[in-house]
């Protein structure tokens, strides 16, 4: 599976991106997706994750009611609407993907996935 992120830029605080990943793969619809961020000098982090469906998501404390994650089964697609941003927001940020079984499954650990995209950089000025 290929994972092609895009959307990354710059922002100012309070505002707005939009990031997009692409998958490569003729079963996507079985995939969890994930976002996750690594800031320089940091480790990789969880920012948000939907199930199969799109059903079940969850979000790390900092992305809660600011960003929201959903996905496009019919176009591989995976997004990340990212609002209120703010300069701890700045990162370069990875789309992942694991095949799971159970449609409800999301997972939040960056050692649960398998694949992974090259990722892309977000950079929000104060």
């Amino acid at each position: 599976v290929q994972l092609q992120a895009f959307g990354g830029g710059f922002a100012q605080a309070g505002g707005c991106l939009r990031l997009s990943c692409l998958a490569s793969t003729r079963s996507f619809s079985r995939y969890v997706m994930g976002w996750f961020r690594q800031a320089p000098g940091k480790e990789r982090e969880f920012v948000a994750t939907i199930s199969w469906s799109g059903g079940n998501s969850d979000y790390s404390d900092s992305a809660k009611g600011r960003f929201t994650i959903w996905r496009d089964n019919a176009k591989n697609t995976v997004y990340l609407q990212m609002t209120s941003l703010k300069p701890e927001d700045t990162a370069v940020y990875y789309c992942a993907a694991k095949f799971s079984s159970y449609s409800g499954s999301y997972y939040s650990g960056v050692s649960n996935y398998d694949y992974w995209g090259q990722g892309t950089q977000v950079t929000v000025s104060s």
